[in-house]
């Protein structure tokens, strides 16, 4: 399981790179699509990558990469790394959601 887990994490990292790069991926409905596999991959991710000693660095590293992509794509960069950005919300999102819930919820037992 842990194999899935890590080719999940580098195929949503590929995927969000070269969906940014690449033009036709952005229009519709390909853009939807691309962010329905971000978000499965991102979920896959957060349920099978992020074990319990690692639930607060994984989030501090969430809220940096979601705070950075979330500064409107960063107009003097450009349009494609703006992409790429939106792209890597729509991947690591879910997992920070997940993995935020599995925080309260070893909270909430203690």
């Amino acid at each position: 399981m842990e194999k899935i887990g890590t080719w999940a994490f580098l195929l949503g990292v590929l995927i969000a790179i070269v969906a940014g790069l690449v033009p036709t991926f952005t229009t519709q409905p390909l853009a939807g699509q691309v962010a329905w596999v971000l978000v499965i991959l991102g979920l896959v991710v957060g349920f099978l990558n992020i074990r319990s000693k690692e639930i607060q660095e994984f989030l501090i590293a969430c809220v940096a990469i979601l705070v950075v992509a979330g500064m409107g794509g960063l107009p003097p960069l450009g349009r494609t790394l703006g992409s790429i950005l939106t792209n890597i919300i729509a991947f690591v999102a879910p997992a920070a959601f997940l993995v935020a819930c599995r925080a309260v919820w070893q909270l909430a037992e203690d």
